[in-house]
């Protein structure tokens, strides 16, 4: 099986990082990047989510939704993959482009290679979960139904 790594959104399929400059309308509101709706959901306050969607890039956005001396939701564990979901959907089904670069990458396996994350990412090592690159051939299979 073929496999596309992508990480950097300066690299070969960086489309497929949150950190993408993708804008999204997602919950009433554009969200400048995917990363910037993702990390405001980890938030029951409203102020604080909006301070997160304005987020000058998305590495601000993912600061500010590391911050601790901020109260998590308390289903967050339980619904931040269904979230990770929501905005990818959204993300390649609002531009066409994405769309067909998901779609043109066929049954390749997707894995967001980073020593960084051994959840989203596949902790450099693959060892890691990849549940972001697991969620991309999720949507990529829903696409192709559509």
């Amino acid at each position: 099986m073929n496999t596309i790594n992508f990480y950097r959104t300066t690299d070969d399929y960086g489309e497929f990082s949150n950190f993408s400059h993708h804008r999204i309308w997602l919950d009433g509101a554009h969200w400048p990047t995917s990363e910037h709706y993702f990390q405001a959901q980890k938030f029951h306050d409203a102020a604080y989510r909006e301070r997160i969607r304005r987020a000058h890039s998305p590495m601000d956005a993912a600061n500010l939704g590391r911050d601790r001396k901020q109260k998590l939701r308390s289903d967050w564990e339980s619904v931040k993959v269904e979230v990770m979901r929501k905005a990818l959907r959204a993300k390649f089904t609002q531009h066409d482009e994405l769309r067909q670069l998901l779609l043109d990458t066929g049954d390749a396996k997707l894995v967001e290679h980073t020593g960084n994350d051994s959840y989203w990412g596949d902790g450099g090592d693959g060892r890691g979960r990849n549940m972001l690159g697991q969620l991309l051939m999720q949507v990529r299979e829903e696409l192709r139904g559509a």
